[in-house]
C-alpha cells in the first residue's frame, strides 16, 4: 500500500486549472494509496479542499479529468490513469464486505451494551472499505471518568469474538471531555469523517452530533464531507435486546459508580497506561491518558500522508502537501 506506485500517465499534462478539478484529482489521488477506486459519489463526498455539487463533480470526471488522461473510467469508478486494475480489486471487496458487515454490526450492539458506552462507531479498513482484512476496527466513546474500566470489559469481549474466529479490535477510546481530536491533519479529518456509529444507547446521536461539531476543523480538508456515511445494511431490530442492555447497562453502571468503581478505574489506567507505553515504538502515533486510549503502533497516518505526498508529487501537484497536511513538506517529509 505505501510502496512508492509509479504513477503512469499517457501524456505529459498541464495542472487542472478548475479548483474543482484539482480537489476531485486530490480526492482519487488520497485513495489510490489504499489502492481503492472511487466512484463518482464518493469522490463528491470526500473532495479535498473544495465544496462543490454532484453535478459539478460529474462535469469534472467525465468532461475533463476523463478525457484529458488524468484519471481512468471503468464500470463506474473513477482511478489514475493506468490504475484501472483495481477496479477488479474493489469488486472483489464489495464480496469481503458484505460477509464483515453483519459481523461488525452484531459486535457494535454488543459494545454499546457495555458500561459508560456512549457511542461506538466503526473505522479503519471495514468503515472505509479499501483493505481485505478480517480485523473490526471500532472508536468508542465512554463516560469520563471510566474509559479504563470500559475497556476492560471490552477486552474481554474480544477474547470471546476471538473464539468465532473474529478479529475484534476497539482499539480508540476517548472520553466524553475529549471528543476534539487533536490532530489536524487531511488522514485524520478522513477517521472523522468515515468513521459509521453503530447501534448505540440513547444518546450517542447527539454524542456523533457534538464529536462532529468540535471538529469541524474538517470542513477544511473535506468539506462535503458532512454528516455520517451512508451504510448499505442496517443492524436488525431487536427492541427487547435494546431494553435488556440499557437495563443492564444501568445496573452495571450505578454498581460501579462508587469509591471501589473510582479504585477498580485509576488501577487499571495506572497499570495499562504502564504497559502499553512500553510497546510504543519510536514511529507510534499511540497515546494515553485519562481520556483517551488511542492504541495505534503503527505510524499509518504518517506513512499515509507521505504516500499521499508521493503521488501529489507523481501527478505534478506537490505544492498540495503542506496545504493539506501540515506536518508534510512539499517533499513528502513529516515533519
Amino acid at each position: 500500500m505505501f510502496e512508492q506506485t509509479q504513477i503512469r500517465l499517457s501524456f505529459r499534462l498541464a495542472t487542472p486549472v478548475l479548483e474543482i478539478d484539482r480537489a476531485a484529482l486530490r480526492a482519487v489521488i488520497y485513495s489510490d494509496v489504499f489502492d481503492y477506486p472511487l466512484t463518482a459519489t464518493e469522490i463528491h463526498r470526500y473532495l479535498i479542499g473544495a465544496a462543490a455539487s454532484p453535478g459539478e463533480v460529474r462535469a469534472a470526471l467525465d468532461e475533463r479529468l476523463a478525457p484529458s488522461g488524468w484519471l481512468e473510467a471503468r464500470r463506474g469508478y473513477y482511478t489514475l490513469a493506468g490504475r484501472s486494475e483495481l477496479v477488479e480489486r474493489r469488486e472483489t471487496l464489495l464480496a469481503h464486505n458484505a460477509q464483515l458487515w453483519p459481523r461488525a454490526l452484531r459486535y457494535g450492539r454488543w459494545l454499546t451494551g457495555l458500561p459508560y458506552v456512549r457511542m461506538a462507531a466503526l473505522t479503519g479498513a471495514l468503515a472505509m472499505r479499501n483493505e481485505p482484512g478480517r480485523d473490526l476496527d471500532f472508536l468508542l466513546v465512554t463516560e469520563s471518568g471510566r474509559l479504563w474500566l470500559c475497556r476492560g470489559l471490552a477486552m474481554l469481549l474480544t477474547r470471546l469474538a476471538r473464539r468465532f474466529g473474529d478479529e475484534l479490535c476497539p482499539n480508540y477510546f476517548i472520553s466524553l471531555n475529549a471528543l476534539e481530536f487533536p490532530s489536524r491533519d487531511l488522514y485524520t479529518a478522513h477517521e472523522v469523517t468515515q468513521m459509521t456509529p453503530l447501534a448505540a444507547p440513547s444518546g450517542a446521536a447527539q454524542v456523533y452530533q457534538k464529536l462532529r461539531y468540535l471538529n469541524a476543523w474538517t470542513e477544511r480538508f473535506l468539506p462535503n464531507a458532512v454528516g455520517a456515511p451512508v451504510v448499505e445494511l442496517s443492524a436488525p431490530s431487536n427492541s427487547r435486546f435494546t431494553d435488556l442492555s440499557e437495563y443492564g447497562r444501568w445496573a452495571l453502571e450505578m454498581s460501579l459508580r462508587s469509591a471501589a468503581g473510582d479504585w477498580i478505574e485509576a488501577w487499571e489506567m495506572r497499570r495499562k497506561i504502564c504497559k502499553l507505553n512500553a510497546q510504543r515504538g519510536p514511529s507510534a502515533e499511540a497515546d494515553f491518558s485519562a481520556d483517551w486510549c488511542k492504541g495505534h503502533f503503527g505510524g499509518y497516518g504518517r506513512r499515509t500522508l507521505e504516500a499521499y505526498a508521493a503521488r501529489l508529487r507523481a501527478c505534478g501537484l506537490e505544492e498540495d502537501a503542506p496545504l493539506f497536511n501540515p506536518r508534510l513538506s512539499s517533499e513528502g517529509v513529516w515533519k
